[in-house]
């Protein structure tokens, strides 16, 4: 499968977070991660969770509910 972006959520001026679907480990997903861009690094971090598409609907759920 190929990796695709779904969009990205400015969180402060070097950090983003983005929201891809893609495969780990053979099984498909939602993957929310962040983004940053400095001096030092580039790239995606280790902050963030991946959603296995088994998992989706359950989370989904749980987003639906969320009224801020």
């Amino acid at each position: 499968m190929e990796e695709k972006e779904i969009g990205r959520i400015k969180k402060t001026e070097s950090t983003s977070v983005v929201i891809r679907i893609n495969e780990f480990q053979g099984e498909v997903g939602v993957d929310i991660r962040e983004f940053v861009e400095t001096a030092k690094y580039t790239g995606l971090t280790k902050k963030g969770t991946r959603i296995p598409k088994s998992k989706w609907p359950d989370f989904k759920k749980l987003i639906d509910i969320v009224e801020i």
